[in-house]
């Protein structure tokens, strides 16, 4: 596992996030599988327990592979329930490595905060960990609640850097990016 490994857990005031396990494929599923939560990313849809399994595995991949990946997001007063997924996974954006900020909360826990709390904290651990890697999101022009989530974590909009993604076109939001 790479020196600067992430956290088993990261804490906010009430949230906690914490690296994935077995048992955490039944809210991967359920999550994944709502239209209102992949209705900007359809490529994202999951319909079967197989398919969420498969997912896991990549997530618990990154984790041995990087030593970070995405957290489990639950909150404090709460925590055996997973109310989404927050983290960070290493890609390549125009022939450079940076590390790709995703956030997908259930339906249910949309509108109080928690993306943008938990988007501020793994952004947060993304600067003190990996300073001279840029932290970025890939947002579907539509979604505006994503764009809000992305501002408050600190990403600023680049459309210099927008590209075409599985799903169309991604405008990007970064920070550490320096031409």
């Amino acid at each position: 596992m790479p020196d600067r490994a992430a956290p088993a857990i990261l804490r906010t005031e009430r949230l906690t996030l914490r690296r994935p396990i077995p048992t955490d494929v039944h809210a991967i599923l359920a999550i994944h599988a709502d239209p209102r939560a992949y209705a900007h990313n359809p490529s994202d849809a999951l319909a079967t327990l197989e398919e969420a399994e498969g997912l896991l595995a990549r997530w618990r991949d990154h984790w041995e592979r990087d030593g970070f990946g995405y957290w489990v997001v639950v909150r404090a007063t709460d925590p055996s329930t997973p109310i989404g997924f927050c983290g960070l996974k290493s890609m390549r954006l125009h022939d450079r490595r940076v590390l790709n900020l995703f956030y997908r909360l259930d339906p249910s826990a949309w509108g109080d905060g928690v993306a943008s709390e938990a988007a501020t904290r793994v952004v947060a651990w993304a600067r003190e960990s990996h300073p001279e890697v840029p932290t970025v999101a890939r947002v579907r022009p539509a979604n505006a609640a994503s764009h809000r989530v992305a501002v408050r974590a600190g990403l600023r909009r680049m459309p210099e850097l927008d590209t075409t993604g599985e799903d169309g076109l991604d405008w990007i939001y970064a920070a550490n990016w320096s031409t």
